[in-house]
């Protein structure tokens, strides 16, 4: 239980440490998530070229 009361006491003690951590944590875990999502892709497609093109003409509503 050291290791959690640790954590509690540097983290989770004042309301501004524990959002700013979980922001913190969230931004990096959204750029990890990115860079190995990213690498996958290129692995995948390694290759590949893409004759179409990546941006869709915007739809017509009429006529």
């Amino acid at each position: 239980m050291g290791l959690f009361d640790m954590l509690y006491r540097v983290v989770m003690r004042r309301n501004a440490v524990y959002v700013t951590f979980v922001v913190a944590g969230a931004f990096a875990g959204e750029r990890a998530v990115d860079y190995g999502v990213h690498k996958l892709w290129e692995m995948n497609n390694v290759g590949v070229s893409f004759p179409f093109p990546l941006r869709r003409p915007p739809l017509r509503w009429c006529c």
